[in-house]
């Protein structure tokens, strides 16, 4: 009987461990997975404070040792992973543990391979498990319309944005044409950057029309950049506004025939699932 015993014990402690590491219902789920992520935000610091050079210099075995010991830790916490999973493969083939994988890798490349330190910020990636902890995923349908919109407005995007492109181009040669090919602007190319930074409001100032006239038309394109930067937008709300009334009427509960709001996963009268 003492093997059984401890095939069972084992088995417990393998089905305590994996609702702890994998699951968030619980408590000491929910703990687990707030420490490591808070562990993950401070390794990612560290990555980036060590790019600092005069930190780097002044606390190079700091850096070392931390790095280092986080990469251990995460390395033992992905191999428990995968002996707790009851499908180990189907994890390791996962978008998360494809993440868990990558965020311990560049550590081990680095002494044998120059260039690839900065990889290590690759961990914060991990920092989305966030969304699993707090249970955003309520937000599906939200997202899901923006998504819609986005597609359904994709083409008059594409359209708007060759006009655009034209506008540039057609503003660049002429502002090349105004200028005469001097203070900067001694190509199309160039004068071409220089109407779209200057219709984008960013405006560096490393190129600046001289002439009058092109004075005037750098107060066009300036005042067409903010009627540029607002068509899109007006597009993609049209395109949610349109989808949302498209799915009131999926919102309807199968079990009462309550009207639910737009993005409604239960029924406000029965608490039934409402059905899409």
């Amino acid at each position: 009987m003492k093997p059984i015993n401890e095939f069972y014990v084992r088995k417990i402690m393998r089905e305590k461990l994996n609702e702890i590491i994998f699951g968030t219902t619980t408590r000491a789920g929910r703990n687990f997975d707030l420490i490591l992520l808070l562990l993950i935000l401070i390794s990612v610091l560290i990555v980036m404070f060590e790019s600092v050079q005069v930190w780097r210099s002044e606390y190079p075995r700091f850096f070392y040792f931390a790095e280092w010991g986080f990469t251990i830790f995460f390395t033992i916490e992905y191999l428990v992973r995968i002996a707790v999973s009851p499908n180990p493969l189907k994890y390791i083939k996962s978008t998360w543990g494809i993440i868990d994988l990558l965020a311990i890798l560049p550590t081990y490349l680095t002494p044998f391979i120059s260039g690839y330190t900065s990889l290590r910020a690759i961990r914060a990636l991990r920092l989305l498990r966030v969304f699993r902890i707090l249970k955003l995923n309520r937000f599906t349908s939200e997202a899901q319309a923006l998504f819609h919109s986005l597609r359904a407005s994709y083409y008059k995007i594409m359209v708007f944005f060759f006009f655009v492109l034209m506008i540039m181009i057609l503003t660049g040669t002429m502002m090349y044409v105004i200028e005469g090919g001097e203070h900067g602007f001694d190509s199309i190319p160039a004068s071409i950057y220089w109407a779209i930074v200057t219709t984008t409001t960013v405006g560096y100032g490393d190129i600046t029309p001289a002439t009058e006239l092109g004075k005037i038309l750098s107060s066009v394109m300036m005042i067409t950049g903010y009627v540029i930067i607002a068509v899109p937008t007006g597009l993609i709300t049209v395109g949610m506004a349109r989808y949302k009334d498209d799915g009131k009427k999926d919102n309807v509960c199968d079990n009462c025939g309550h009207d639910n709001p737009f993005g409604s996963i239960y029924c406000n009268q029965c608490g039934e699932e409402v059905l899409s």
